[in-house]
């Protein structure tokens, strides 16, 4: 599926920036990875800016391309003028948007990693002709988006759907962003490993039914407050655990939003694939030029 508008559009440029791993690909309108490649976040150290650049030229190599699309880790501020992602500690208010213009002649358009997987759900994924709905990635950590009326909600700060930092135990563990029981901090990939002291591959049936009646409550208790049908779930904790995972977060989702018109939400896969934070960050480029 072509993005509304984009059908005339030559391809882009797409960099996905997460804690572990930075993802660049030549992306056509038609959702077509033309080429692509990537580099290891945390071996990069301090010149984690300088071997992006690097990669990007390597990538694009002369191809056409309209723009660079920007999936990132957050926080950042609107726009990506500055990003300060948790999992990135050599980066903290770091003038993301400026540095990559001045970098590639480009225009650079930057959002948060899942509100531009968001994007890409609605565009080539299960959320196509859904208009009300939730994206969120349970993995190392845990990141969302919402989409409301068919619009990604922004907020004052452009940083609208964290719902990793729901808050589902009070004073739980101590989460990435200070504060204690968030859902982060109690359901991430790097939360049940500080907990067993083992990858969550290896997390017993307790912990697994325990990681999913989180995310279903948070998400059917968020439901009823705003009003949306679905949730589109990725990431390796999340589809890792499997089809009890999404089993037992729709019991828990549909126990915590009993008034009527929230209790048909529907917890579900990404349509995705592992394509949908490099599409994500396409997304971002093509709505700008929309």
């Amino acid at each position: 599926m072509t993005p509304p508008g984009m059908a005339d559009a030559i391809p882009c440029l797409a960099l996905d920036i997460g804690g572990t791993k930075a993802e660049v690909a030549v992306v056509t309108p038609r959702g077509e990875v033309v080429r692509r490649g990537r580099l290891d976040v945390p071996g990069s150290g301090e010149r984690l800016f300088e071997d992006i650049v690097d990669l990007l030229a390597r990538v694009r190599d002369g191809a056409p391309v309209s723009a660079l699309g920007v999936a990132c880790a957050g926080p950042m501020l609107a726009g990506g003028v500055a990003v300060s992602p948790l999992n990135i500690p050599v980066w903290r208010n770091f003038a993301l948007r400026a540095r990559l213009e001045a970098a590639t002649g480009l225009r650079v358009d930057v959002d948060g990693d899942v509100r531009a997987l968001a994007l890409a759900e609605g565009a080539f994924g299960a959320a196509r002709g859904v208009t009300n709905y939730a994206s969120m990635v349970v993995s190392t950590g845990v990141g969302g988006a919402l989409v409301i009326d068919g619009r990604l909600l922004e907020g004052a700060s452009g940083n609208a759907g964290h719902l990793g930092h729901l808050n589902v135990v009070p004073e739980g563990r101590r989460c990435s962003c200070g504060a204690r029981g968030c859902l982060e901090a109690e359901a991430s990939g790097w939360a049940i490993q500080q907990m067993t002291g083992q990858p969550p591959s290896a997390a017993d049936d307790a912990l697994r039914a325990r990681t999913a009646a989180l995310v279903g409550r948070s998400l059917g208790t968020l439901a009823a407050v705003l009003d949306f049908t679905h949730c589109f779930v990725a990431g390796s904790v999340a589809l890792g655990f499997g089809d009890e995972f999404f089993a037992r977060a729709n019991v828990a989702a549909r126990e915590a939003a009993t008034i009527a018109y929230a209790h048909d939400l529907v917890i579900q896969r990404s349509g995705l694939g592992s394509d949908g934070p490099i599409l994500g960050a396409a997304c971002v480029a093509w709505r700008s030029a929309s």
